[in-house]
């Protein structure tokens, strides 16, 4: 129900009890110890979480033989607060781990080898692998296209992963047809106001958004939208969720006063049901600055984006790929009002937690040489805007199809320099 407060007080209680009746390294006590540590994963307090998850495992290392499928769930555990963290190095180490006794303890075709692979696949796609993500994704398709008759729901959560790749490729047919053939599973095994199906909409119009097809979007939306406020409480997080994305499309579409509208709905269930310090609290206010930035209210865009970005601060590691993109939205205020040394100071902040976080030809990391390429531009520091506009260029072409509308902008950005000097 997403009431996180609630669930501790009934965990910690249950913990307790657990505590006084069993010794301390009682394998029954780290299923306890991991359900504490769930909570607190859900609430975005990845610290607290892995100290839970790190309890849990340490028993379990104890009183289990070293191939025992719950080691595996508390490795794996371990690796989604590392990857929600952004220390993908770390989320590898434990999800390889967790792979190494699937594949041990279970027969090649077995369901849950597939949710390993696709654990490991999903790190990849953060990291900005895609070929690597959909080489591990592919690999569980084929087991549970083996395992499991073709209406199963696992099916379509691999159909879904292999999507998701995809249109992070921006290969948005692509992405529609992966997403289709398990929204059709979807529909055929699940009741009509299922959550999985709301997610299954909610990709479909990502992609609809993605490609600018804006009215699309919406409709996916909306049904996601419909089905949320049937299944759930009125502050639940995914209700938020869906709030935040129809305020995305009409930010886009240029509707600024309906975009505040449904994000100053995310903000205030963020407010009642989050901790001061939750990214996701980060993200509501984040959405409102670029409203503000958007409709030219420069000073109000500020404010809420330094409002985000200390949070984030506190939040998170200090290399976080979020960190950089809040330093790329103060720079790109900056960047609006004419203060270019400044805007610089914020994309050169993001530019090296990008290097650091990322693989060089992660097209991320060419939006930061093209944010600083045009700050130079504008302080008619043409040699160097040229230098960094051709660094985003040779990344783009690598990694976006080559009709994509940034190699366009860029190229167009590279003669305007190169007609100046």
């Amino acid at each position: 129900m997403g009431d996180y407060s609630k669930a501790l007080e009934f965990y910690e209680k249950a913990h307790k009890i657990h505590e006084k009746a069993l010794p301390p390294n009682h394998s029954d006590l780290a299923p306890s110890y991991n359900n504490i540590g769930a909570v607190y994963h859900n609430m975005g307090d990845y610290s607290k979480a892995l100290e839970f998850y790190e309890k849990a495992l340490k028993i379990r290392e104890k009183a289990l033989p070293p191939n025992h499928p719950d080691l595996a769930t508390s490795y794996n555990n371990t690796s989604q607060v590392y990857n929600n963290m952004g220390d993908f190095s770390k989320a590898l180490e434990f999800l390889e781990k967790s792979h190494k006794i699937h594949e041990k303890a279970l027969p090649p075709n077995h369901p849950d080898l597939a949710t390993s692979y696709n654990n490991i696949g999903l790190v990849y796609k953060n990291i900005g692998d895609y070929p690597k993500a959909l080489e591990f994704h592919e690999k569980a398709h084929k087991i549970l296209e083996k395992a499991l008759p073709s209406n199963r729901p696992l099916l379509a959560t691999s159909y879904n992963n292999i999507g998701g790749v995809y249109n992070s490729m921006s290969d948005y047919s692509k992405a529609l047809e992966f997403y289709e053939k398990g929204l059709e599973i979807y529909e055929k095994a699940l009741p009509p106001n299922h959550p999985l199906l709301a997610a299954f909409y909610n990709n479909i119009g990502l992609v609809y958004k993605n490609m600018g097809d804006y009215s699309k979007a919406l409709e996916f939306y909306e049904k996601v939208l419909k089905i949320s406020e049937k299944v759930l409480p009125p502050n639940h997080p995914d209700l938020a969720s869906s709030y935040s994305n129809i305020g995305q499309v009409y930010n886009n579409m240029g509707d600024y006063s309906k975009a505040l509208e449904f994000y100053e709905k995310v903000l205030k269930i963020s407010e009642k049901v989050l901790p001061p310090n939750h990214p996701l609290l980060a993200t509501s206010y984040n959405n409102i600055g670029l409203v503000y930035k958007n409709m030219g209210d420069y000073s109000k865009a500020l404010e809420f984006y330094e409002k985000s970005l200390k949070i984030k601060k506190k939040a998170l590691p200090p290399n976080h790929p979020d960190l950089a993109s809040s330093y790329n939205n103060i720079g790109h205020v900056y960047h609006n009002m004419g203060d270019y040394s400044k805007a610089l100071e914020f994309y050169e902040k993001d530019l090296e937690i990008m290097k650091k976080a990322l693989p060089p030809n992660r097209h991320d990391l060419a939006t930061s040489y093209n944010n600083i390429g045009m700050a130079y531009f504008g302080k008619a520091d043409y040699s160097r805007a040229l230098s960094f506009l051709e660094k985003a260029l040779s990344i783009w072409q690598k990694s976006l199809p080559p009709n994509h509308p940034k190699i366009k902008t860029v190229i167009n950005s590279i003669d305007n320099v190169k007609k100046k000097m």
